[in-house]
């Protein structure tokens, strides 16, 4: 079997809130389109100094109950050595030590292998930047 390499990167619109944004549907889209039925790795990655990649329940209250979490353990204060931006934003800044801003998931027969009640999700607390990338990468 010939083994590929295929990334592409995707606009995502986070809006002006912290959000957690689904992105298993554009992860399925893109192995339907790239992976042709292959065993392989999705790499997910966000190419932003202020948000993550998490692999969550959505849609149950989870994905709420993980941006209440973070501000508490990141609330937006004075606190941060960070000043520029929204008050607090130096916190945005360290999110991705917590919530890292990638993943690497399998891919069997060209899907996705993720549980049953796990999401692909970007977690984005930075609240001047509405307008975010994500790169997709295939090897397989």
């Amino acid at each position: 079997m010939a083994e590929r390499f295929t990334t592409l990167e995707i606009d995502v619109r986070t809006g002006s809130q912290e959000t957690v944004h689904d992105l298993t549907g554009d992860c399925v889209s893109f192995l339907r389109d790239v992976a042709g039925g292959r065993d392989g790795l999705l790499n997910v990655f966000a190419p932003h100094a202020t948000m993550g990649v998490a692999l969550l329940e959505t849609g149950a209250g989870s994905d709420a109950d993980l941006l209440s979490a973070l501000r508490d353990l990141l609330p937006a204060d004075d606190r941060w050595r960070h000043k520029h931006g929204s008050p607090g934003h130096g916190r945005d800044h360290v999110l991705p030590a917590l919530v890292p801003p990638h993943a690497t998931l399998p891919v069997v027969g060209g899907e996705l292998a993720l549980g049953t009640w796990q999401s692909v999700c970007l977690v984005d607390t930075n609240v001047d930047n509405a307008s975010r990338r994500v790169r997709l990468s295939f090897f397989g």
